[in-house]
Parts: C-alpha cells; sequence; structure tokens
C-alpha cells in the first residue's frame, strides 16, 4: 500500500479525466491534496464531494493567461505552508490545420504553448525554488505519446507543447537532482476520459483502438497509480525517466 500521509499535492487540470481521478487516488493514500481547476468549478466540487475536507482544497485559474501560474503557486503555498509534490496535468488540445486561417492557426500555437508548456514551467519554476529552500520535492508531469510519435496534423501544437514537456523535465532531473529535487515524465496514449469516450463515439471505437496491441485505451487509474508510485519517492533514481502508459502502442 503505497502511503502519502504527510505530503501535500498540487495536482493542475484536476476537474475532469486524469486529474480527477489521480485526485482521488492520491487522497485515498493519505495525501493532502490541492486541486487546480480552470473553467469545471461544478466538476471540481464533484470530484472532492466525498473526499475528506481537511485534506482537500481547491483553486481556480486560468492558465491560458501568462503569469498566471506564479499566483496559482503562491495561492496553493498558502493552504498549507509547503507542496511536496507537483503534478502538472492541465493541458488544451485546440485543432489547426495548415490550410486554416492565420487566426485559427496562431492562436491554437500560442494557447497550445501557453498552457501545455510555458505554464507547466513556470509551476516548475516555482517549484525547484521552494524545493530547494526545504528537502527537496517531486515533480511529475504529464507529457504524451505523441512528443515522440506525433500527432495528427492538425494537432502540431499539441506534440510540439508534449515534447517540450519531455526536454523540461530531463533538464530539471539533471540540474536539480542534488538538490534533492525528482523529476519524472509520463506519457500517455489514448486514455478513457470523457473526451476519448467523446471520440469514440463520434468516430468509432476502432478510431482509437486500431492500433494499440492491448485493444482498448488506457483506464485513467493506469495514469493515477503510476503517479501515486512516483509521489511516495518511492524510485528516486528513476529520475528524468519517461514512462509510457499505452498499451504498447508506442516505446520511445
Amino acid at each position: 500500500m503505497i502511503d502519502l500521509s504527510g505530503k501535500v499535492i498540487l495536482i493542475t487540470g484536476a476537474s475532469r479525466g486524469i486529474g480527477a481521478v489521480t485526485a482521488k487516488v492520491l487522497h485515498q493514500a493519505g495525501g493532502s491534496i490541492i486541486l487546480h481547476y480552470g473553467q469545471g468549478q461544478t466538476e471540481a466540487e464533484a470530484v472532492i464531494a466525498n473526499l475528506e475536507p481537511d485534506r482537500t482544497h481547491l483553486l481556480q485559474a486560468d492558465l491560458s493567461l501568462p503569469g498566471i501560474a506564479e499566483s496559482l503557486w503562491e495561492d496553493a503555498i498558502a493552504v498549507h505552508g509547503r507542496i511536496d509534490v507537483l503534478v502538472n496535468n492541465a493541458a488544451t488540445m485546440p485543432a489547426a490545420a495548415v490550410n486554416a486561417d492565420w487566426d485559427i492557426w496562431s492562436t491554437a500555437w500560442q494557447n497550445t504553448l501557453q498552457v501545455n508548456l510555458v505554464a507547466v514551467a513556470d509551476l516548475c519554476r516555482e517549484a525547484i525554488r521552494h524545493f530547494q529552500a526545504g528537502p527537496g520535492g517531486i515533480l511529475i508531469n504529464l507529457a504524451s505519446r505523441a512528443a515522440f510519435r506525433g500527432d495528427a496534423p492538425e494537432f502540431m501544437p499539441y506534440a510540439a507543447s508534449k515534447g517540450g514537456i519531455i526536454s523540461l523535465t530531463r533538464t530539471i532531473a539533471r540540474g536539480f537532482a542534488q538538490d534533492g529535487v525528482l523529476a519524472y515524465a509520463i506519457a500517455p496514449g489514448f486514455v478513457r476520459t470523457d473526451r476519448i469516450e467523446e471520440v469514440m463515439q463520434e468516430r468509432g471505437a476502432e478510431y482509437v483502438t486500431r492500433d494499440i496491441p492491448i485493444g482498448v485505451p488506457a483506464d485513467p487509474h493506469d495514469i493515477a497509480n503510476l503517479i501515486a508510485f512516483l509521489a511516495a519517492g518511492l524510485a528516486p533514481h528513476a529520475t528524468g525517466a519517461t514512462f509510457d502508459v499505452n498499451g504498447a502502442s508506442y516505446f520511445h
């Protein structure tokens, strides 16, 4: 049994999907969870409805706004006075085909990089500085198999942003291990979230499962359980590693 008792964990994008399941799993393991959400207040409140109120806290922040990550971090620190683990899960995925209007193309790139990479880097910066002043800490960044194999042409911004997450995480691991900072990346393939359920209904299940040897999308618990393991500090020498969770559909 993984024990996260006494650990304070900030999870971004925790109102739905992987983030929501992760919040519940880490709470069940004993962690004190700070759940960030962007727009989904109702969904975020539903996530914590059956969790212990003294070990859960909600924070809203629009990570598409430059500089807002710093404010989110300050608000999160104020809850318990410290953070031990940061899980960067929040992401966006707007489509932008190469033949789309320039405004659509440019906006998709700007928003995707801001949410998926710049805000992540900003939070990592704050976490590193905080961890350096204390006993260290753990960073877990959600990437994607798209970082390595690419994605559909209309999702170039998403794939590029997730490639940046891998390089960011490896650089942090190399540069700050001596300060007690551990950094990991997780690269899921298709995960059975509400969004993927919608894709399967619109395009057929085979659209999602055809290149997954295991035959089905990953359950969000696959990701959440791995995050719990890493958050518990049970694999310090794996710092810098990327963990593929995609049903054998891609190995980097």
